[in-house]
């Protein structure tokens, strides 16, 4: 939901059975030698028995036993599926990061995957946001780097080996328990609130302090590049790595605006009739400048993003109609859904400006700074004349 909490899971383990986990890409066999860095601190889960001919321990770690799994020295009878005799390294889970967008996937509340559907988050809403549930698979381990430019990561809750901590004083006495300094590492500290989104207008992520740790983590994952758009002045919408050819909407709100059934209102009568395009919908801060360029603040408000699969000179199209379309719904109907205001950008395949009111717009903020360097400067001759005397 956009205005309720998001359930959010972790993809990767630190499971012995996962074949990916081991430098030769298999499970260790009866013949091979298990090998774990010495100064490389884990968590291991084990599901099932093991033999084999030798183990070499971290000095620093766990390995925590399903029912039944155990580890069992090789009596040397021939094996017909293990005669390799290898030495097999565990992999290095250091560098697994929480700010990796790329590791972290929607899912049901009972952690099951969300079907592909037509709408999509802003990069840094795929990480968890501030009110969202993070799930851990049951029965696995993990180790995640929580370095963030933040001191305390805020969640409403964290489930982990099948328990739900909703609460602070559950996650507090988790922490002091002897797996989470294994499991989580670095600079952060994740916090659990066990509160949602108070605001029926919905709430922002929070993570736009770490957007450049996002960026970084989900860059270096597609080679360190944005792909090239096809339009000339593509759209870089808020809380996103990468410039896009398509349509954006910023909109300013009033108390009755209601983030969830809108979101369903376009999703049911406006989404519905194009078939190519996908839309992010959510609420954002907006930082706000003194003449362009001094910082002031920043303001909140829901931003749509509209993106779709046209190729070429097409690029956009799409989405610039369904944009006029969800302007042409705000206009009729914006006061009943606590819509006060609009403004849309475009960018398209087959355009090289964007929206000519984003063009208006920056010929009256110049026209304005222009005015006052005018009105300064007059005021400033004035004085210097009457200093001088010349100037009653």
């Amino acid at each position: 939901a956009a205005a309720v909490a998001v359930y959010k899971q972790w993809i990767p383990n630190t499971n012995f059975e996962t074949a990916s986990n081991w430098d030769k890409g298999r499970i260790p066999c009866a013949s091979d030698v298990v090998h774990f860095e010495k100064d490389k601190v884990v968590s291991v889960f084990v599901r099932s028995p093991h033999v084999l001919t030798d183990m070499y321990l971290p000095l620093n770690g766990e390995l925590v036993l399903a029912s039944g799994a155990g580890f069992a020295a090789f009596d040397g009878s021939w094996d017909p599926g293990c005669n390799s005799g290898a030495t097999l390294r565990f992999a290095d889970a250091e560098h697994r990061a929480w700010f990796d967008p790329t590791l972290w996937q929607a899912v049901s509340p009972g952690g099951e995957l969300l079907p592909g559907g037509r709408t999509f988050s802003v990069d840094e809403e795929r990480v968890p946001c501030r009110y969202d549930d993070v799930i851990f698979q049951p029965e696995t381990s993990f180790r995640v780097n929580v370095d963030s430019s933040r001191r305390v990561i805020h969640l409403r809750s964290i489930s982990l080996m099948g328990q739900e901590l909703s609460s602070p004083e559950a996650w507090a006495g988790y922490l002091r328990g002897p797996s989470a300094p294994l499991q989580f590492h670095g600079n952060g500290t994740l916090q659990v609130t066990g509160t949602g989104c108070p605001d029926k207008s919905g709430c922002a992520c929070g993570n736009a302090p770490d957007g450049h740790r996002i960026c970084t983590a989900l860059l270096g994952a597609s080679g360190r590049q944005c792909p090239a758009p096809a339009c000339q002045s593509p759209l870089q919408p808020l809380g996103h790595c990468c410039r896009v050819c398509g349509a954006t909407i910023s909109l300013d709100f009033t108390p009755d605006f209601d983030l969830q059934k809108y979101r369903d209102r376009l999703v049911q009568a406006v989404l519905s009739q194009y078939a190519g395009v996908r839309m992010a919908i959510s609420k954002v801060h907006k930082a706000q400048t003194f003449l362009g360029v001094i910082p002031r603040s920043s303001t909140p408000l829901i931003q749509i993003v509209l993106i779709d699969d046209e190729v070429g000179v097409q690029a956009g199209t799409a989405a610039e109609q369904m944009a006029a379309d969800i302007m042409e719904d705000i206009a009729r109907h914006g006061e009943a859904l606590g819509i006060s205001s609009g403004k849309m950008e475009v960018a398209t395949g087959s355009s090289f400006s964007r929206q000519a009111g984003s063009h208006a717009l920056s010929r009256i903020t110049v026209g304005t700074v222009l005015g006052l360097l005018f009105v300064v400067l007059l005021i400033g001759g004035i004085l210097f004349l009457h200093r001088k005397g010349k100037l009653r």
